[in-house]
């Protein structure tokens, strides 16, 4: 019997309104003394079971004045457990704050399993390391408001004031797509004053407000379209094309990088791909 299965057998002893003997739990999951214990220690000090023990009755049970207990709906190995804690350094550094008041608790719980056996938390967050660049503040929110309208369909009214222009707008957007580009937040929306798609940068957005009332829903090809345009190297339409041509030693690291443009191979030894020298199309 894995651990898994004895923890929950457990559970349903411990759920009676009477203390449950030790010598009947042992009988139950066939296992002993120790083990038991180890497993009663486990549920309290990690799962927040509240398991109280009766000396007279020599047994355990939950504690029926406390809240009624049901085991975590979902359990990890040390290997998820790492994965997750580094998932949330991801989190922390994608939008600092942002998720902290939900996913904090979470993470107390994950240091308190991670502290059973293999590399602590600490060590975990340590040696992966996240490093951010020119990354500017994004009120959390307002985040959250932007972020609820795109997911929700619904119409913004903004406030916006562009670093080119160095004025505050107001404009009312439809939210199509929400973008984390070279670690920092953008809106792609379709813009009710310019008639067009544009895209604005979540951190010059001094106030958002969202309408009950549907965004208008962009094309796809379009809506690609200026995706393409507005994040790379240059910003805007293309208005022509550049080849760039390079040697075999250098063609074959350059194929393992994504581009984020249509890459083909040329005769010969050289690969090469497109790029794009374009207008500006971002909202200031």
């Amino acid at each position: 019997m894995n651990r898994a299965e004895r923890i929950f057998r457990l559970h349903k002893l411990l759920q009676g309104k009477r203390p449950v003997p030790l010598r009947r739990i042992m009988e139950e999951l066939g296992a002993s003394k120790a083990t038991i214990n180890r497993g009663l220690g486990y549920m309290r000090d990690f799962m927040g079971a509240p398991i109280v023990y009766d000396r007279e009755a020599n047994g355990h049970c939950y504690d029926l004045k406390s809240p009624e207990f049901e085991l975590p709906g979902l359990w990890f190995n040390q290997t998820e457990l790492h994965a997750l804690l580094a998932s949330e350094q991801l989190l922390e550094a994608v939008q600092p704050g942002l998720l902290s008041p939900y996913i904090g608790p979470l993470r107390t719980r994950i240091r308190k399993l991670l502290e059973q056996g293999g590399p602590s938390a600490d060590t975990v967050t340590s040696r992966v390391l996240l490093r951010t660049a020119a990354r500017r503040r994004v009120d959390p929110e307002r985040f959250g408001t932007v972020a609820g309208a795109v997911l929700n369909g619904r119409i913004l009214d903004l406030e916006y004031c562009g670093r080119e222009r160095d004025e505050a707008t107001t404009r009312t957007v439809h939210p199509q797509r929400l973008m984390h580009y070279r670690d920092n937040w953008y809106l792609v929306a379709w813009c009710e004053t310019a008639r067009d798609l544009r895209t604005f940068s979540l951190d010059c957005i001094t106030t958002a407000r969202e309408q009950p009332h549907k965004a208008k829903i962009v094309d796809d090809t379009k809506l690609e379209r200026h995706l393409g345009a507005s994040f790379g190297i240059f910003t805007g339409e293309a208005r022509a094309w550049a080849v760039l041509r390079f040697n075999a030693r250098a063609a074959r690291w350059v194929a393992a990088e994504e581009w984020g443009t249509p890459t083909r191979s040329a005769s010969g030894p050289a690969s090469t791909t497109n790029c794009r020298f374009p207008t500006p199309t971002r909202a200031n």
